[in-house]
């Protein structure tokens, strides 16, 4: 019964990207960032969205993280209704996504050393993109992702998946050691790392301790890596930019190693700086402090 109903599931979900696909990627997006804003308030997770901005933003008034939590429902519907589109949105030609010389050049000096490397990446606009980006521009790499609990809905998401981002590591007890034979193999390796990770250190995130992911800062120390942070912020007109930072200039022990409580610290700062110049564009649905 029960793998029934997974498959009733996951060709519920069939129906649905086929009719997103359906739709094209500007009104597919602009139903999902109609829908969701209006769906969304009434569930638990914007108690959740609504205690995470009061927490981060206590300076600002209820009005203001209201109107901070309706844009990241749309955002996130948007995002979602987006998800069977990547490839025509990742359109540099037609304009949809755009980026500065710098990150261009970023992206051409990784593929042409040849060398591992890593990039973190955060819940904001479409975080689908940067996997799609580093794809798109030669760049061989992994992705770090978390798999559906349901294995045909996970099959489906993985055909969809890896022709566009490259090798998909799924998260699991295998990952640790997929990922370090990606980077062996001198791939970069990407994930997004701003979600609550209970087994790791507690590093402030708007001045706030929060368990945060350490694999990044592990694996630069065991590789000496270097590290990348990437982004995408979403444009007016559905359409996006991305920007890929220079090499991280990573805390070291007293040994000389990356010093991997530091290193994930540097990262929260960076991402909150992110999400700070663009608020309503990230995931404040999850229980980021719990």
């Amino acid at each position: 019964m029960r793998d029934l109903a997974e498959r009733l599931l996951a060709a519920l979900i069939r129906l649905v990207f086929a009719a997103l696909r359906a739709l094209g990627p500007d009104r597919a997006s602009a139903l999902g960032g109609f829908v969701a804003p209006r769906v969304g308030r009434f569930t638990r997770n914007h108690r959740h969205a609504m205690e995470n901005l009061r927490l981060a933003f206590p300076e600002r008034s209820e009005a203001e993280r209201e109107a901070i939590a309706r844009e990241a429902w749309e955002n996130l519907g948007r995002t979602t209704c987006e998800y069977v589109h990547l490839v025509a949105l990742f359109d540099v030609e037609g304009g949809r996504v755009e980026a500065d010389e710098a990150t261009f050049a970023r992206f051409a000096a990784l593929k042409a050393s040849g060398k591992p490397a890593l990039v973190f990446a955060a819940h904001l606009a479409n975080w689908e993109l940067p996997a799609v980006a580093a794809h798109r521009m030669g760049q061989p790499a992994a992705i770090l992702y978390r798999t559906p609990n349901n294995r045909h809905v996970a099959a489906d998401i993985v055909a969809l998946r890896a022709p566009i981002m490259g090798r998909l590591i799924p998260a699991g007890l295998a990952a640790p050691i997929r990922m370090a034979e990606a980077l062996d193999e001198g791939l970069t390796l990407g994930m997004l790392v701003d979600q609550r990770f209970g087994r790791g250190p507690r590093v402030p995130f708007f001045g706030v301790p929060a368990a945060s992911n350490p694999f990044l800062a592990r694996l630069a120390r065991r590789f000496e890596a270097p590290v990348h942070g990437l982004r995408a912020i979403r444009l007016p007109g559905n359409r996006f930019r991305l920007e890929l930072t220079e090499a991280l200039d990573l805390p070291r022990d007293a040994a000389g190693k990356v010093d991997v409580e530091a290193t994930t610290a540097l990262v929260n700062r960076i991402i909150e700086g992110w999400i700070r110049e663009h608020p309503g564009q990230w995931l404040w649905m999850h229980r980021r402090w719990r």
